[in-house]
C-alpha cells in the first residue's frame, strides 16, 4: 500500500519551485492539445489566429514562471502579465491565458514589498493592452474590458486576504508561544520562590539560634545538624526541581511533586527551625485530588516560612481539612511580629499562591488577626489533574 503520509513529507521537503512547477507545466501541455487551441482566454473578442513561433513564446512566458510564483511573485506576475499581452495582441487565445489569475493570486498573497507599486503598473499595463486591442479592431467596448480588469482585482484580492490570513495566525501563534513563555516562566519563578525561601529561612533562623547555643554543645550541635539537614533537603529540591525543568533529563519522569501527605515532614522541619507548629488533619485525602494536594502543601509551605521570618517563636497551627469536592487549609500565627513583618512581606510569595488557588477555582485569603499575628485561609477544589 502507498504510504500516502510518507509521501506528503517527501513533496513538502522539496524546494518551493519545484512544487510550484507542475501547474505551469500542466497549462503549457494543456494549452498545445489540438483539441483545447484557440478555446482559451479570449479579450477583445478578434478572430483567432493558428499558432506560430511567437504562440510557443507566449505560452512559455505565461506558463513557466509559474514555478516562481512563491519565491519571486514580482517576477513572476511580470512575466506572465507580458506573456497574457502578446497572447491577446496576437489572438492565439491559448488555455495558457489562465495562469494569468494563478499568478495574480500568488503575488496577492506572497509580495511583500512594492505592493501599491505593482498594483499600479499592472493596471496601466492593462489599460494600455486594452487600448491596442481596441485599435486592432476589437469589439469588447469599455464594458467588457471593465469586467475583466474586475476578475483581475478579484484574483489578487483573494491572494491578498490569503496573505492578511496567514499573517494573522502568524501572530495568533506568536501571541501564544510568547503567553505560554511568560507562564512557564511564571511558573518557575514560584517553583523557584517556594523552595528556595523556605529552606533558606529556616537556615537562616536555625543559624542565627546557633550563635547563642555556645554554652550547650549538644543543643548547638542539635541546631547545625537541622542547619545541614535543611541544606541537603534544599539542593535536593532544587535538584529535582531543576529535572523537571530539562527535558533531556531521563529520570524527571520520576520526579514527584510534593503533595498533602509530605505535610508532616514538612510540619517537622519547620519545628527544628524553632518554630512551634501543631498541625490537625480532618478527613482522608482524595486519590484524585492531583494539583489540589499540590497547591496544598505550597499554601502550608509559604504560611510557615512566613511565619520563620516575621514571628519566629510564636505558635503558628495549620488545619487541613480534606472533603470530597474540596481541600480547606487555615494556618494560624500568633504573636505582634513586626512592621515589617506582614503576612506576606514583598507579597510575591502571596501574590503566587492566590493565582495558584484562582487557577483551580478555588478562594485565598491572608488577614491580619485582631489580636496580633496573622491568618492565611485557602479553599481549593479537589479532582483537578495534576
Amino acid at each position: 500500500m502507498i504510504d500516502f503520509r510518507r509521501v506528503r513529507e517527501l513533496w513538502q521537503r522539496l524546494h518551493v519551485t519545484v512544487r510550484d512547477a507542475p501547474l505551469g507545466v500542466a497549462l503549457m501541455v494543456t494549452s498545445f492539445l489540438p483539441a483545447l487551441q484557440n478555446n482559451g482566454t479570449q479579450l477583445g473578442d478578434l478572430p483567432a489566429r493558428p499558432f506560430d513561433e511567437l504562440a510557443v513564446v507566449a505560452i512559455a512566458l505565461q506558463c513557466l514562471p509559474l514555478a516562481v510564483r512563491r519565491q519571486w511573485p514580482a517576477v513572476s506576475i511580470g512575466l506572465v502579465s507580458l506573456g497574457f499581452a502578446l497572447d491577446q495582441v496576437r489572438v492565439y487565445h491559448t488555455v495558457a491565458g489562465t495562469a494569468l489569475a494563478f499568478a495574480l493570486i500568488s503575488a496577492g498573497a506572497h509580495l511583500e514589498r512594492g505592493r501599491r507599486v505593482v498594483v499600479v503598473l499592472l493596471s496601466a499595463a492593462y489599460v494600455t493592452l486594452a487600448v491596442v486591442l481596441t485599435r486592432l479592431g476589437s469589439t469588447e467596448g469599455p464594458e467588457g474590458f471593465t469586467v475583466f480588469y474586475l476578475v483581475l482585482v478579484l484574483a489578487w484580492c483573494s491572494g491578498a486576504w490569503l496573505r492578511s490570513t496567514r499573517i494573522a495566525e502568524a501572530e495568533r501563534r506568536r501571541a501564544v508561544a510568547e503567553a505560554t513563555r511568560t507562564a512557564e516562566r511564571t511558573r518557575i519563578a514560584r517553583e523557584l520562590h517556594d523552595v528556595v525561601t523556605h529552606h533558606v529561612t529556616a537556615m537562616v533562623v536555625q543559624a542565627e539560634a546557633a550563635r547563642y547555643l555556645t554554652a550547650a554543645p549538644e543543643r548547638l550541635d542539635a541546631t547545625l545538624t537541622a542547619v545541614t539537614d535543611t541544606g541537603r533537603r534544599a539542593i535536593s529540591d532544587l535538584r529535582h526541581l531543576l529535572n523537571l525543568l530539562n527535558p533531556d533529563h531521563d529520570g524527571a519522569a520520576h520526579v514527584r511533586a510534593p503533595s498533602i501527605g509530605d505535610l508532616r515532614e514538612l510540619v517537622e522541619q519547620t519545628r527544628q527551625a524553632g518554630q512551634p507548629v501543631e498541625l490537625t488533619e480532618a478527613g482522608e485525602p482524595a486519590g484524585t485530588a492531583g494539583s489540589a494536594e499540590f497547591v496544598a502543601y505550597r499554601v502550608v509551605q509559604e504560611s510557615l516560612t512566613n511565619a520563620l521570618k516575621y514571628a519566629h517563636g510564636s505558635r503558628t497551627a495549620v488545619s487541613v481539612r480534606h472533603g470530597e469536592k474540596e481541600i480547606t487549609v487555615e494556618v494560624t500565627t500568633e504573636g505582634s511580629g513586626s512592621a515589617a513583618g506582614s503576612p506576606g512581606g514583598s507579597g510575591r510569595g502571596l501574590t503566587g499562591l492566590r493565582e495558584r488557588v484562582d487557577a483551580l477555582g478555588g478562594e485565598f485569603s491572608a488577614d491580619r488577626r485582631a489580636g496580633g499575628g496573622f491568618v492565611v485561609r485557602a479553599r481549593i477544589p479537589a479532582g483537578n489533574p495534576a
